[in-house]
């Protein structure tokens, strides 16, 4: 019923898990694990709250046990995600820093019913109509959980002498991908030039006996990089492997813990990324963040602070928040940009806005304060910028 990571594949454990598969038997440093596979969820629909049977639980229960019963990560890998089509970045569930398996075994359960949810099924349905074509196979990946010291994304180059670009901060990685944090940003030159834009971290996210907890980061340590040039530059190394090993260019998410690198995923990049930004000229009245998502749009902005602002939003109106996350993916559909004031270019959001074809600037701070709510404001996604429109 359940396979060793090392031997997952495609048709039994969606693509997530079957290309870390791949990496592992590259020698690539992959944490250790196992895939509950499509079948196991196929059984599962007779209950209409997907539980998990006796059976599936003995089996979690031995996994673990030949693991040593470390905390784990439990991950949705899905039949469509992670594919050259459509990332679904965000839009299934994660549960990280369980330990036992009881506790496991309601992880895979979430990561089964996420399968079905409305967010989801309006991420497919909007990229590529195939929202109806019935319930999506399942997978879930369980692996060994690494408390990192640093952690972040990684886009491999789209051209041979393009660069290598990286966000990082402190801690687990939920905090860059979900956007709750501005990472520092690193573009590493086919020369092997490295140049940083380090921001301040000021929150991080870690395990601890309850599951994860976020903490602040001391003052004294906001604003130091996250890595040095050795570790960026390793970083690089390793995504050129990844992205030869597959044949295109790759999303990368890592994890450093005690000095070691660990990959964590790796998927197809699926839209092009802005180029970063360069230094506004003095006097620019612009407010200035990270470009997310290309393209330039004038509308009315609105100020929201969680779902239950959405019905505020109108067709063509601006979305200017603190973050994104899953849930907001259905506003996509409405609002014609997203501005958003934590964040960077490889967050889920992002990548999401540049599925949609929304333009995004990510990490301008206090925006929702500095921005007036029924204002017309033009954002360039492709610079990074939002200015007060011009009638």
């Amino acid at each position: 019923m359940i396979t060793t990571l090392r031997d997952a594949n495609a048709d039994t454990g969606g693509g997530k898990a079957a290309t870390l598969a791949v990496l592992l038997q590259e020698g690539l440093p992959v944490p250790d694990g196992f895939v509950v596979p499509f079948a196991a969820r196929r059984t599962a629909r007779a209950d209409p709250g997907l539980s998990v049977s006796q059976g599936l639980r003995d089996a979690l229960a031995w996994h673990l046990a030949r693991m040593g019963d470390p905390a784990v990560a439990v991950r949705s890998s899905a039949a469509s995600e992670d594919a050259a089509g459509g990332s679904a970045a965000g839009q299934y569930e994660s549960v990280l820093a369980v330990s036992g398996a009881p506790a496991v075994a309601e992880a895979v359960r979430v990561c089964w019913v996420s399968s079905l949810s409305a967010r989801a099924a309006d991420y497919w349905n909007h990229l590529n109509g195939n929202a109806a074509d019935g319930e999506p196979d399942m997978a879930v990946l369980v692996q060994r959980l690494i408390d990192a010291d640093a952690s972040g994304v990684m886009f491999t180059p789209a051209q041979p002498h393009d660069d290598t670009r990286i966000e990082a901060s402190w801690g687990l990685g939920l905090s860059v991908v979900g956007g709750t944090v501005t990472p520092d940003t690193y573009e590493v030159a086919s020369n092997g030039g490295i140049r940083h834009t380090i921001a301040a971290k000021t929150t991080r996210l870690d395990r601890d006996g309850l599951g994860v907890v976020a903490r602040n980061v001391p003052e004294e340590q906001q604003t130091l990089p996250a890595l040095d040039d050795a570790t960026a530059a390793t970083l690089a190394g390793l995504g050129h492997r990844i992205a030869a090993v597959f044949g295109r260019p790759q999303d990368i998410e890592w994890a450093i813990a005690d000095g070691k690198v660990w990959i964590l995923q790796a998927r197809p990049i699926t839209a092009t990324l802005p180029p970063l930004p360069a230094t506004a000229p003095a006097g620019d009245p612009s407010l200035i963040g990270t470009p997310g998502a290309h393209g330039t749009v004038t509308g009315i902005a609105r100020i929201l602070h969680g779902p239950a602002d959405f019905p505020r939003v109108q067709p063509g109106d601006i979305a200017v928040c603190p973050y994104t996350d899953p849930a907001w993916t259905p506003l996509f559909r409405i609002a014609a940009a997203v501005v958003t004031e934590t964040g960077g270019a490889l967050s889920h959001a992002a990548i999401v806005a540049r599925e949609y074809g929304i333009p995004a600037v990510l990490g301008i701070p206090h925006a929702t304060t500095r921005i007036q709510d029924g204002t017309r404001i033009t954002v360039n996604g492709t610079e990074g910028t939002v200015t007060a429109a011009q009638d």
